[in-house]
């Protein structure tokens, strides 16, 4: 069976000019945009002037206290009738820490043609301002909200090599807090809003970097990325 293309579009993370002419032109000639949240992307579309159609890719009537299901199954049928699809989330690249891998997966059994179309990370761009060592590195994505963080950061600490993880900024300090209690020898690189108007990158010991948002509780908000060593 011959099925549409699959694009997995890396969007900016932040600045919507970090995006490559590559991902602009298949934005613009793809027959369906997916996207996390139509509104999220629609900002994207119009600066770039693309005119094209976008749908969610969660299963409608969501509820608002459980966490959203992807609904893959409607992607696939799309690309079964012969459709080109771009799939988008609302920042960085498909498949880190969220659903797309799960999508690619379920294409590769529908033997659907997957094209990336790389682009922003909060990963690299991280890395690439990090300064230290990162020859090898391990990432672990989002910690557990409650059963099981503990040991994940137990896990973490001990690692021979730099940790780099994503955190909400709901949990941000209580997660230092931990990790201070657990090795409080570590550094950290601490990320916040890259590529952002309010970007900003914090180093130090753990606790240095608790004693600085404990006096900066206003730069409580955004994304993190930390780097452990």
């Amino acid at each position: 069976m011959n099925t549409g293309l699959l694009y997995i579009v890396a969007t900016p993370i932040g600045n919507l000019e970090d995006i490559t002419m590559r991902a602009v032109r298949i934005l613009k000639e793809a027959d369906l945009i997916f996207c996390e949240d139509t509104r999220v992307t629609k900002k994207l579309l119009d600066r770039y002037e693309i005119v094209a159609e976008t749908r969610s890719f969660y299963k409608s009537g969501k509820s608002k206290t459980t966490k959203p299901e992807p609904n893959f199954d409607y992607i696939l049928s799309e690309l079964n009738s012969g459709k080109n699809i771009a799939f988008v989330t609302d920042a960085g690249t498909p498949g880190i820490s969220d659903p797309g891998n799960l999508l690619v997966e379920k294409a590769l059994e529908n033997n659907t043609s997957i094209i990336p179309v790389p682009g922003p990370s909060t990963l690299a761009t991280i890395i690439s301002v990090a300064g230290i060592d990162l020859t090898r590195f391990v990432f672990l994505g989002f910690p557990p909200h409650k059963k099981g963080r503990e040991t994940y950061f137990k896990e973490l600490i001990e690692f021979k090599y730099p940790v780099m993880y994503y955190e909400s900024p709901y949990r941000v300090v209580k997660n230092l807090e931990l990790l201070k209690t657990l090795a409080p020898e570590k550094n950290i690189i601490l990320g916040r809003e890259l590529t952002k108007m309010f970007e900003e990158i914090v180093r130090g010991k753990v606790e240095e970097v608790l004693k600085y948002f404990s006096e900066n509780e206003d730069k409580i908000k955004g994304e993190f990325v930390i780097v452990v060593y």
